[in-house]
């Protein structure tokens, strides 16, 4: 922990030059505005949502929050603006700065909407790793905390589409998705599939899985046997569970979860997106309406309202008994009974 600390702290303050550049987000002072609701589908909701429990808004402004990730060394949360290409820092009492720019796409020309960082994750030295959309590829922020090493472009010779969210197992092998949404317009599409991969911590890259139309979020179970992903496509709407086997691949894939009559009967705003997973092994995934949290038998045992699509979310805080959302242009967190499974 000690050199995880001390990593940290120098990226920080490696970038608290750009925390002082004009920055249009909002932050707001405890006690907190809240929003939303909570709605209890079923009574095993309550011994990891207190019935009290309320949704906390941090920050607003942003154009398109993503990513979220929790630094305990530093007591801080991390998210991406993705169409800003920018990684931004909240600390309690602290509020918003910048902590990144750019964030996911460092060239001359970006022909699109979505150029900046998606997922967030820090690998087991404690470092910063990005999906980068408009870079197309996975990369860890360097020790200058400014320049980024390349940890995989590339499927066989052909460039990513646009690398979305990624977790580490404890061996520290590195699991990502690759839509699409991050392409611009006149892009090249150079893979013509969307998959799953896995990139071993001694550099070597797995297809797992190419048959989502929209792979998006993914989350290991606390056992680290079953890998969940969530499919943001709009006429299949699944999230689906494989079955790590020991060398590393996966088994034949699984419908987990299917948000198709959730969609149909509530017409709730948002996609299966980000998605973490509690040490009891419940899923806290994105979706319609806000955050679905479901129990590892796959029953919906009740949601988390934000009223607003919501991209993804993040076990945090000093005790980590916290989920922070990012949720289309604010930053929320609400307190929770349950803690994120350690990675």
């Amino acid at each position: 922990m000690k050199n995880v600390a001390v990593c940290l702290i120098s990226l920080t303050l490696a970038a608290s030059g750009l925390g002082a550049a004009e920055n249009p987000i909002t932050s707001f002072s405890a006690p907190y505005p809240t929003l939303g609701s909570i709605e209890r589908l079923d009574p095993a909701l309550d011994a990891v949502l207190a019935p009290d429990a309320t949704i906390e808004k941090l920050a607003e402004g942003f154009t398109w929050a993503e990513g979220p990730v929790w630094v305990a060394a530093n007591e801080v949360l991390l998210c991406s603006d993705v169409p800003q290409n920018r990684v931004y820092q909240w600390k309690d009492g602290a509020g918003i700065s910048v902590f990144l720019e750019p964030s996911g796409f460092t060239g001359e020309k970006y022909e699109g909407r979505e150029r900046g960082s998606n997922g967030l994750t820090l690998d087991r030295e404690g470092r910063l790793t990005l999906c980068q959309h408009g870079d197309r590829r996975v990369a860890r922020l360097g020790p200058d905390g400014k320049s980024f090493i390349t940890l995989a472009d590339r499927w066989e010779g052909k460039r990513f589409n646009s690398p979305n969210d990624l977790c580490f197992d404890r061996a520290g092998n590195l699991f990502f998705t690759d839509p699409p949404y991050g392409l611009g317009p006149k892009t090249k599409q150079e893979i013509d599939f969307c998959g799953v991969y896995r990139l071993r911590a001694d550099g070597k890259l797995t297809l797992l899985s190419r048959d989502l139309e929209r792979p998006n979020g993914l989350a290991l179970s606390p056992d680290e046997r079953t890998l969940y992903v969530g499919n943001s496509h709009g006429p299949r709407p699944i999230i689906m569970a494989f079955a790590l086997q020991a060398d590393g691949s996966v088994g034949p894939g699984r419908v987990f979860w299917d948000s198709s009559a959730l969609v149909s009967r509530t017409k709730r705003p948002g996609a299966l997106d980000g998605m973490k997973v509690d040490t009891a092994g419940n899923l806290w995934t994105t979706g319609p309406g806000g955050v679905l949290i479901i129990s590892p038998e796959g029953k919906h045992l009740g949601s988390i309202l934000t009223g607003r699509a919501t991209a993804n979310c993040a076990f945090g805080g000093t005790d980590g008994h916290t989920l922070y959302l990012t949720a289309d242009h604010t930053l929320l967190r609400i307190k929770t009974k349950a803690a994120g499974a350690a990675r």
